[in-house]
Order: structure tokens, then sequence, then C-alpha cells
């Protein structure tokens, strides 16, 4: 089964920083030619879509609630995109997923993915208060 594979998080003190990784098989991006969104997931919340880079130009869109505090990037080969997350809160506590977007609406500082695929088993991050 195809998917990405999330790596990099963990536990960290408010005000820290992590940087998660996502890939896919073989460590290559290019078996899903598409957009590539962060989405995190809390117990007892919904879904909240927070990031987006779009690989060919490196154009990126971010939800407001990170904006600001998070970054999503590419490696120089695109096989890897990371998201860098400066000064977290106890309230970005969740499960950090990646994933293909098919399709995505972006209006007024809300980013909403409105289909994706590929989304790995997520990594989750921590932040004690």
């Amino acid at each position: 089964q195809l998917q990405f594979v999330e790596s990099g998080g963990g536990l960290v003190e408010r005000g820290g920083s992590l940087r998660l990784s996502c890939t896919g098989p073989g460590s290559r991006l290019d078996f899903a030619p598409a957009p590539i969104g962060w989405f995190r997931q809390a117990p007892g919340k919904e879904r909240e879509d927070i990031a987006l880079i779009n690989i060919s130009d490196g154009s990126t869109s971010y939800q407001d609630s990170v904006k600001g505090r998070f970054t999503v990037s590419t490696d120089n080969a695109r096989n890897t995109v990371f998201l860098q997350m400066d000064d977290l809160q106890p309230t970005d506590t969740a499960i950090y997923y990646c994933a293909a977007i098919s399709s995505v609406a972006y209006f007024g500082g809300t980013l909403k993915f409105r289909g994706y695929e590929y989304a790995g088993q997520g990594t989750q991050v921590t932040v004690s208060s």
C-alpha cells in the first residue's frame, strides 16, 4: 500500500521546536505528483489542515493558527517535505500527518483539504505546559 511516512514527532516544552519529515516509498515523493499537505488530529477534535506546499514551485499556504510559527519546505532533491514547528504550544498537541492533496480551498486564512490520499500513520507531537 502506497503511503507517506511521517517522522520527527516527540515531547517538547511550551515554546520549543520540532521538525517533522514526510517522505514516500524509496524515500521519494514523486509517486504522488500533487501538492503535499500537513494536517493534524487531536483527540476529540476535528481534523485541522495546517500547511500545504506545491513541490513544483515551492509555493506554500498556511492555516492562520500556525502562520508565522510553522514553515513547510522541501529538500533540494524534492524527496522530503519538512514541517518546521517553532514556538509550540499545548494546543499544538496532536498526531500530525502528511498526504498528497487532490483538492484544496483557501480563503480568508482558512485552509481546507477537500481531498487527500496516501496519508501515513502519523507522528505524535506532545507539547507540555
